[in-house]
């Protein structure tokens, strides 16, 4: 295994497109600065909110590389997703992470064709972090996309003497019982880190330490008063904190996340264009409400603290 903990917000980024759908690149230097600006120090690039689905194998490779030529030399360091059904795309793609100097690397499940078991799993992930020996490895565990519920701590177990890289999971999974089972793994040798936002509070409670997600793009200084609050004690803040990020979460959840939440990313001056098909995007009308909600309810305000 592989000792690498990672404390605080991990945004899981957008890929920028064009109004046409096709990748808009120079979008990645605005995204990097807005997020350093606001307190987040790590980008998770090409995940599930990357739509990495929906990217061809060239256009995720470009996508790497222009977030290492945007961050090089910066104060954010770069997590790449490398999943996906094929399994020498995966390691292409790792592989190509390593020589750019990501800081790890991650990957989910094959998704279509699954592993049936635990073992199974742990030998598509061998081949994955054998691509990248020199990067942190990470598994993505999100069950509710892949379908792929298996155990996590069975798989640490089989997998932390077969991967010498492992450093932990991104266990975007709602199971708190397994969470502290894979925190607690080995004396708490691997990193294991809180994926869902509109829960962020409890994870911290269970003991998370380091979250990775979406909404840590646009609502990023909601996350940290949350975070503060706890570890100072005051829960009472903490949980309004919470409750904003969870009100702020169902209102761009209710015409379509994806979509929305790059709409709201437009808001705040990062334009980084349409989801693609099979996401939908709001109409005028739509995005008209939505800002009005949002505005409503002090989102606008809430997203300008700094850290």
């Amino acid at each position: 295994m592989k000792s690498h903990p990672i404390r605080g917000l991990v945004a899981a980024t957008h890929t920028p497109f064009h109004a046409d759908g096709s990748l808009n690149l120079a979008v990645v230097e605005k995204q990097a600065s807005h997020l350093l600006s606001t307190g987040v120090s790590r980008a998770f690039i090409g995940g599930t909110t990357g739509e990495s689905h929906s990217l061809s194998l060239e256009e995720r490779r470009a996508l790497t590389i222009r977030w290492m030529e945007v961050t090089r030399g910066s104060d954010l360091n770069v997590i790449v997703h490398v999943g996906a059904n094929c399994l020498s795309d995966v390691c292409s793609l790792a592989t190509q992470a390593q020589e750019l100097g990501a800081e790890a690397i991650s990957a989910l499940t094959p998704s279509y064709f699954k592993p049936r078991d635990v073992r199974s799993l742990v030998d598509c992930c061998v081949e994955i972090a054998a691509a990248a020996p020199e990067l942190p490895f990470f598994f993505y565990d999100i069950p509710g996309f892949t379908g792929v519920s298996l155990s996590m701590p069975e798989f640490l177990t089989q997998a932390q003497d077969r991967i010498p890289n492992l450093a932990g999971i991104k266990f975007t999974n709602p199971d708190g019982m397994m969470f502290q089972q894979c925190l607690h793994h080995s004396e708490g040798a691997f990193s294991i880190l809180w994926g869902t936002d509109e829960c962020l509070l409890a994870g911290l409670a269970l003991g998370a330490t380091g979250a990775v997600g979406s909404s840590y793009n646009f609502g990023a200084p909601i996350y940290h008063r949350i975070i503060r609050a706890f570890e100072a004690g005051d829960l009472d803040t903490a949980r309004e904190e919470q409750m904003h990020s969870v009100r702020m979460i169902a209102r761009i959840a209710s015409v379509g996340y994806m979509g929305a939440a790059k709409a709201v990313m437009k808001m705040l001056g990062v334009d980084v264009g349409p989801a693609r098909l099979p996401h939908s995007n709001p109409d005028p009308d739509q995005i008209k409400a939505l800002h009005a909600d949002l505005e409503a309810m002090g989102f606008f305000d809430r997203v300008k603290s700094s850290i």
